[in-house]
């Protein structure tokens, strides 16, 4: 792997997390990217994350953490042997090369249908209340469907599924797991009012509705190490048609509650995706978390700069540029030009638009 450097940029500084060192502040985010085919990973998802080990660290792109977690087509699990064989090659892969590699740990909750779902069951959520919009499935497009309310008894069970995943990613070989607690799935259904109205101890209150978090936290640290674990959450995101009256409070709260955890980071994706709103005050988020604070959204190696410089970021995660990218850290430090990622092949296919996005070295052999 090429070492990269650069005197003049944070983003070239090392970190301690935990026991782990980063060689630099570029965090690959988690991509989905639809081509595990049989949700297992194969060759081709090796070489994708390998061509990116040069990142400080690499999160891979969710990862369902059971069969009934499931909501999409061609998603990666690690939830069976096979899926624990395939990402061990990835993780070897990586390891080859230098690079640090976290899985993120994901359950869709109400953003699936029962026709990817076993016996075609119906998908889960804290309330029974149904998503506007298009589930996506192997049969195209189809309308979302009405959930069905977690029952308190089925909640260590789902807990459980954490634990279970948490233990195969150590199987597999990986550095750490994130935990998916943003963008509209289960646990950020629960983290939400408008989508959580829950009378029981798992809904009302803000307390109510991290409780179920701050139960998979406990249980996937105790797993594991509680350095070897981040959580990702969206406090002000809509994607997958969420909302909270209060993302603030609500978030503050979050964040108090998983600060006391010891985690290896706090990834936050700040914004709307969708609108583009930032209402939010990440600054106070990132004083109240008594740790790494990792950084997501709409960066540029500027601005993420920046955010370094002015204590607003620890890390800073890049999503489609490490798409287009595969050697981001050393086009950052070389101030070279960068690739543009070609969105209609983001979701789905092959190679193209995938593991064929050159590095400059692979630039130079070609001219």
């Amino acid at each position: 792997m090429t070492t990269v450097s650069s005197s003049n940029s944070p983003l070239f500084t090392s970190l301690q997390m935990g026991d782990l060192n980063l060689s630099n502040r570029l965090v690959m985010a988690p991509l989905t990217r639809n081509r595990a085919e049989g949700n297992v990973p194969g060759d081709l998802n090796t070489l994708y994350y390998t061509q990116r080990a040069s990142a400080g660290l690499l999160i891979t792109e969710a990862s369902q953490i059971s069969a009934s977690a499931l909501g999409y087509p061609s998603t990666p699990g690690i939830h069976s042997a096979e899926q624990i064989a395939g990402w061990k090659k990835i993780t070897d892969a990586v390891h080859a090369q230098g690079g640090l590699i976290f899985i993120q740990l994901w359950h869709v909750g109400r953003i699936s249908h029962p026709s990817m779902l076993p016996d075609n069951a119906l998908p889960v959520a804290p309330s029974a209340i149904c998503p506007q919009g298009e589930a996506i499935t192997y049969d195209g497009m189809q309308p979302f469907v009405t959930p069905r309310a977690l029952d308190l008894g089925e909640i260590p069970g789902l807990i459980e599924n954490y634990v279970s995943a948490t233990k195969n990613a150590q199987a597999a070989g990986f550095d750490g797991v994130e935990i998916h607690a943003a963008n509209g799935y289960l646990l950020d259904e629960f983290l939400r009012d408008e989508t959580n109205k829950r009378t029981d101890t798992y809904g009302g209150g803000v307390e109510n509705r991290m409780r179920l978090l701050d139960e998979v936290v406990t249980a996937v640290k105790n797993a594991w190490s509680s350095d070897r674990v981040g959580v990702r959450i969206s406090p002000e995101n809509q994607f997958n048609d969420i909302r909270d009256s209060q993302p603030q409070s609500t978030f503050n709260a979050v964040v108090d509650m998983l600060s006391k955890h010891d985690l290896a980071y706090l990834h936050v994706l700040e914004g709307d995706m969708l609108g583009g709103e930032r209402n939010v005050d990440y600054a106070e988020l990132k004083r109240r978390f008594a740790g790494l604070y990792m950084a997501n959204n709409g960066y540029t190696q500027a601005s993420a700069e920046a955010a370094l410089k002015q204590g607003n970021a620890d890390m800073v995660a890049f999503g489609q540029l490490f798409i287009a990218n595969p050697d981001l850290p050393e086009r950052f430090a070389r101030d070279a030009s960068l690739n543009e990622p070609d969105q209609s092949t983001f979701y789905g296919g092959d190679a193209k638009g995938y593991t064929d996005y050159p590095s400059l070295e692979e630039e130079k052999k070609r001219a």
